[in-house]
């Protein structure tokens, strides 16, 4: 994997005098891929707490847009024009995929992993047994946990530039309520529950009820139940409530909140063929 690094940073560094036609460059930034297509490599994780970005994978992403040609895709009744192809090999993999659900090459779906019909793009990471329900996205390069729940029409935000830019993090056993918009490298720990309708990004603060304390900006802790607020910010035209999210909870590590236990009860982990 070193070799390949280093052959995707070198190509990368010389991309504007890449071209299509170049075999050698387009078979290299397709060995990339296909380690985050299976799971062997991510474009981020966490490493003594902290999110690690693995840049010259996200190199590889942005190289294959460049090199990729555009081919059509017919799938039933419905035809395509893309440079990535559909995953195909759900089934192999034990993931359970319902009709309307897609997942772009370069994304990487767990066994367990339930695909309501959604939308998962190149570079995710979504781990295991976690559902990703109707209308959810999952970006590009969005790092999911395991037993996650992605509720109805949750927005998970993508970002592949700039590369060293850290990618939306939910860690294991998180609750996204529905219609919730986590964006801009913001990140949920283990645990968490965020109400329906919260906005988190890395400008959004987030405030410890009981206190007043802000804990930080786009980061919701771990075990804590987290709803959408405002709080008042006076300007020359007046007074207005900005949005900020609002911890009125903590769980003991482990607890399952009642609307997380809604997860267990929705899905089939065994995959009926």
């Amino acid at each position: 994997m070193q070799d390949l690094r280093q052959q995707i940073e070198a190509l990368w560094k010389d991309r504007t005098a890449l071209s299509p036609d170049d075999a050698d460059a387009t078979a290299a930034i397709h060995r990339a891929i296909e380690l985050l297509n299976s799971g062997q490599a991510r474009v981020a994780e966490i490493v003594d707490g902290e999110v690690v970005v693995n840049e010259w994978l996200k190199f590889a992403i942005l190289l294959l847009f460049r090199q990729a040609r555009m081919q059509e895709t017919e799938l039933g009744p419905f035809r395509y024009v893309d440079k990535i192809p559909l995953k195909d090999d759900f089934a192999a993999r034990g993931v359970r995929v319902v009709p309307g659900a897609s997942a772009r090459w370069g994304s990487f779906q767990a066994p367990g992993v339930v695909l309501m019909p959604s939308y998962v793009n190149i570079g995710a990471y979504v781990g295991e047994n976690t559902m990703v329900d109707t209308w959810a996205t999952v970006g590009s390069c969005a790092q999911i946990g395991r037993n996650v729940h992605l509720s109805g029409g949750v927005g998970i935000g993508g970002v592949l530039e700039p590369p060293m830019a850290r990618p939306v993090v939910v860690e294991d056993e998180a609750f996204i309520g529905s219609r919730c918009m986590v964006t801009n490298g913001a990140r949920v720990g283990a645990g968490a529950v965020l109400g329906s309708g919260v906005i988190l990004n890395d400008s959004i603060p987030v405030i410890d009820a009981e206190t007043g304390e802000e804990l930080g900006r786009g980061v919701v802790p771990p075990w804590t139940v987290a709803v959408f607020a405002t709080r008042p910010r006076t300007f020359a035209g007046g007074t207005f409530g900005l949005p900020c999210v609002l911890v009125i909870k903590r769980l003991s590590e482990g607890q399952r909140h009642d609307k997380a236990a809604l997860n267990d009860e929705l899905r089939n982990h065994g995959l009926v063929l």
